[in-house]
């Protein structure tokens, strides 16, 4: 199990990674699709939404079970990966092989930087998944 130094992660095992514009992107985490098992389609219909921290912004479903998604800082969803999407590359398992970089789910705008501070940092996420 793969657990970034340089994100911040959630209790509910996404994880969000900032970039210097402002803007971030946000998936979930090694363990959580581990836990999942091979997922088969992603649904997010909230871009162009602005979502608040805790609030749902999709669902993973996976071969077993259905999760949803929920927005680890405040923020208004910018871009859903277009790999994942039905229209381009409908290939949610993306995210089984490559959860941190190419298995990337939106891209939002942070609406409160301060929000980052109530996240993990990749110890803390251990101690909870371990």
């Amino acid at each position: 199990m793969e657990i970034l130094e340089n994100l911040k992660y959630s209790e509910d095992h996404e994880w969000i990674k900032v970039s210097d514009d402002g803007t971030a992107r946000i998936g979930i985490t090694d363990f959580a699709q581990s836990e999942l098992g091979e997922l088969v389609y992603i649904e997010v219909d909230t871009v162009g939404d602005t979502i608040s921290k805790g609030e749902l912004f999709g669902t993973v479903e996976a071969v077993k079970t259905t999760s949803d998604l929920f927005m680890p800082v405040s923020g208004e969803v910018l871009e859903f990966n277009p790999e994942l999407s039905e229209d381009e590359g409908d290939n949610p398992g993306i995210i089984n092989e490559d959860p941190y970089d190419k298995g990337w789910i939106i891209k939002i705008k942070v609406q409160d930087i301060c929000e980052l501070d109530e996240l993990l940092d990749a110890d803390a996420y251990k101690a909870l998944v371990l």
